[in-house]
C-alpha cells in the first residue's frame, strides 16, 4: 500500500488570503481601505460631511449631510474627489460615486 503524496505547509501568505476569502473579510477589508481613501481625499472636515457608506461592484454610496453639500459634490467637485481617492488606492477603484442625502 503506497501513501499518497503529503503536502507540505502552505506559505502563510497563501493561507491568509484563503482565509480572508472564505470568512468574507477580504471584501470588508477592501471596502475599509475605499473608505479611508475617501476621507484622506476630502480632508478630515469635509469627510465628517460626507461618509462613505457602501462600496459595490465599483459603486461608493456616500451620505451627505446638507443639501449644499450634495449639490456641490454631485455637480462639481465629487469627481475630483474620486480621482483622489483612486489615487490614493493606486488604481481605478472606485468608478462611480452615488451621493445621497443623510436621513
Amino acid at each position: 500500500m503506497s501513501a499518497s503524496p503529503r503536502r507540505g505547509p502552505a506559505p502563510l501568505g497563501d493561507a491568509l488570503r484563503s482565509f480572508l476569502k472564505s470568512s468574507g473579510l477580504d471584501a470588508q477589508l477592501r471596502d475599509a481601505r475605499v473608505y479611508a481613501a475617501w476621507r484622506a481625499a476630502l480632508g478630515e472636515a469635509f469627510a465628517k460631511r460626507a461618509v462613505p457608506v457602501r462600496f459595490h461592484e465599483g459603486e461608493l454610496t456616500v451620505e451627505v449631510t446638507s443639501s449644499v453639500h450634495l449639490q456641490e459634490l454631485t455637480n462639481f467637485t465629487g469627481e475630483q474627489y474620486r480621482a483622489l481617492a483612486n489615487a490614493r488606492l493606486g488604481r481605478e477603484v472606485i468608478q462611480r460615486v452615488d451621493f445621497k442625502a443623510r436621513a
